[in-house]
């Protein structure tokens, strides 16, 4: 089968030989390698390629006589620092296989198929997740999005322009055409395997966000400076960290995530105490109103250890998601249509809930991940099930474009 092949083909981009892991950093050579593989497989089946000012591309098969809103599948090829091989690009591999699988049939779809890529979705590189779609559809105004830095100091409209792409960030004009979409992704769990199910259609995401957190302090002497002399933003970041771990284990019953994955040290020297931490805490719940309360917890138990430590502690929030509920009668549809299969919600954020929010019907289908690791290169899904999944795509397709 073609998907084999792809997989094959696309599998070694980007994968680093010290971690066994893959690094696809958005308008970085790895990730536009991807790209243009992507490309040649669109070329390869004659689809219509499309890109937006923002990096974003959709390739379409229209078949002669076909027109008006299209039925759109996809997903990234980025990724995130050592992530693993299937978050993104099993979306598109698969949905490039689905055509394949359509074609074989010799289905004619009466609405335009299409085959998409977002950009910057794991937001690895400029901080914002799913930046392409949030461009794409405009929930993120372009003036912001241009004073987007990435850690090296490079602004977003120069590391386009240094990847060959010309920059017009904002609204793209193919999203009017897009009138139901569908992504496929490796589930970010163990659900289906405990069900021992291969494919499952998601039914919500649940709200999330990432927020800096400044911690300022004063610089001093390692060892010249008196522990009770210090105003140490580290031991506040510390202790900050530790709070909202507490915090969100103590919510057990409806399970919020937090977790600081990020850090920066000024002046980062062993000898010296720090001026400043900057931490960037992942902060997920089950609802908006648990995320705010979670958020407003940790922020106070931060500024009160702040108090006692002589530092400070201002937050911001960088990129918030609210709560997506995917249509319910097509997700009920679609299982139905795939042999009543388990309606999961997820608690990853991806461009379909970007879509979503733009009023755009949206589904998303999830392949078995036995591992249940993902960002992560455990993270796997079985040649089998990723075969199901692209069948399972190609069923919906034809469902939605017949």
């Amino acid at each position: 089968m073609e998907f084999e092949r792809m997989w094959r083909d696309l599998s070694p981009v980007g994968r680093s030989s010290a971690s066994n892991g893959y690094f696809r950093q958005p308008f970085g050579s790895a990730e536009r390698e991807a790209m243009a593989w992507y490309a040649e497989e669109c070329a390869r089946r004659g689809l219509s390629l499309e890109y937006d000012g923002n990096g974003n591309a959709i390739a379409w098969w229209r078949p002669d006589g076909v027109s008006g809103k299209g039925v759109v599948t996809g997903s990234h090829l980025d990724s995130v620092l050592a992530g693993g091989a299937f978050d993104g690009p099993l979306g598109v591999a698969s949905a490039l296989a689905a055509v394949d699988a359509l074609r074989e049939r010799g289905f004619a779809p009466v609405r335009p198929i299409g085959v998409s890529v977002f950009v910057e979705e794991e937001g690895s590189r400029f901080g914002i997740a799913c930046l392409g779609s949030r461009l794409a559809t405009g929930a993120l105004a372009p003036d912001q999005a241009a004073r987007l830095r990435d850690r090296e100091g490079v602004t977003l409209p120069d590391a386009m322009a240094a990847a060959g792409t010309e920059p017009a960030l904002g609204r793209s004009a193919f999203v009017d055409d897009i009138g139901t979409f569908v992504e496929l992704h490796i589930e970010q769990g163990r659900d289906l395997d405990l069900r021992e199910r291969a494919v499952a259609v998601g039914s919500a995401i649940w709200p999330h966000g990432r927020f800096r957190f400044d911690f300022s302090g004063e610089a001093n002497h390692a060892g010249t400076t008196r522990m009770a002399d210090r105003h140490d933003p580290m031991l506040t970041y510390a202790m900050t960290a530790l709070a909202a771990n507490k915090q969100a284990r103590l919510a057990e019953r409806t399970g919020p995530r937090a977790t600081f994955g990020r850090i920066s040290v000024e002046p980062n020297g062993t000898n010296a105490v720090p001026s400043k931490v900057t931490a960037w805490l992942d902060a997920r719940c089950a609802s908006e109103q648990e995320l705010e309360a979670l958020i407003a917890t940790i922020t106070r138990l931060g500024s009160e250890r702040a108090e006692r430590d002589g530092t400070t502690l201002h937050v911001t929030p960088e990129s918030v998601s609210g709560a997506v509920d995917f249509d319910r009668g097509l997700a009920q549809r679609l299982a139905t249509l795939l042999g009543d299969a388990p309606v999961i919600p997820t608690q990853a954020g991806h461009d379909a809930g970007i879509l979503s929010a733009a009023g755009i019907p949206t589904a998303m289908l999830f392949v078995r991940n036995p591992t249940g690791v993902s960002h992560s290169p455990a993270e796997h899904a079985d040649i089998a099930d990723c075969l199901e999944g692209v069948r399972a795509l190609a069923d919906v397709l034809q469902e939605l474009a017949r």
